[in-house]
């Protein structure tokens, strides 16, 4: 498995893309910093970075990627090796070529203009957001063997997480106004790998103020130790169960 995932990873490294991605990534935090005045509107600027961009170029990559090696897998699947360790091979060497991709981008600008648990904790929100949606390209592009539709599944997943999710819960906190429905929010968010990232991040930036009666439920719940311990397990899960959803179909598809 461990040559495997060096191959994989070898060569997602030299994909041009991903060196794309990774310039991109650079400038937009590099520049974040440089513009803004105070480093605190450097981090809110790199946190949409981290919210949009990081999840939309780590599934539409892997998507892609895992259609375009379909005769690698069959090849490997004519050689000794279980279907388990190929296609966990195939989530870590995209996990680790993304994750890294982001850490050279966003991470390295995040040490040194914010050394602090703020910045850190951006670093690792964004390596598990990273993870997440590559685990969710793993479960798209197995749900239908025509590429068309596995990179319009992916998609629609980000348009909904990313943008879907957040207009369906202002309805229902306008259509349910007259009944206590704050601390329902708190579970909703766990609904939402993107907004659990959220809601961590702008606890530590302390602007939950902003937020109302809203962010006073969510600062009692997420801002303690074991509301911090939670939500870290609920990104966890995010990024390991659609995967190995994904995983339990792979073993049982005919390919």
């Amino acid at each position: 498995m461990k040559r495997l995932v060096n191959i994989i990873l070898h060569d997602i490294v030299r994909n041009k893309i991903v060196l794309v991605y990774t310039i991109i990534l650079a400038a937009l935090s590099w520049s974040s910093f440089a513009l803004e005045d105070t480093s605190s509107k450097g981090l809110l600027t790199i946190l949409n970075v981290i919210l949009f961009t990081v999840p939309l170029v780590s599934i539409l990559f892997s998507t892609i990627y895992i259609y375009n090696s379909a005769e690698f897998i069959e090849l490997l699947l004519g050689q000794p090796v279980t279907r388990d360790k190929i296609w966990k091979s195939l989530f870590a060497g995209l996990s680790l070529s993304m994750v890294l991709a982001f850490l050279i981008g966003a991470g390295i600008p995040l040490l040194l203009y914010a050394p602090d648990v703020t910045g850190f904790m951006m670093i690792v929100v964004g390596s598990l957001i990273t993870v997440i949606f590559v685990g969710l390209a793993f479960l798209s592009s197995i749900l239908t063997r025509d590429k068309a539709k596995g990179i319009g599944i992916a998609i629609m997943q980000w348009l909904f997480f990313a943008l879907l999710f957040d207009g369906l819960v202002l309805f229902l906190l306008f259509q349910l106004a007259d009944y206590p429905i704050e601390k329902s929010m708190v579970f909703l968010s766990a609904l939402s790998p993107i907004d659990l990232a959220r809601i961590l991040i702008l606890l530590q930036l302390d602007v939950s103020a902003m937020m109302g009666y809203t962010g006073a439920i969510f600062k009692d719940f997420f801002g303690t130790s074991w509301g911090l311990a939670a939500s870290f397990v609920l990104l966890f899960l995010w990024g390991i169960i659609p995967f190995f959803i994904s995983l339990r179909k792979f073993k049982h598809n005919d390919l």
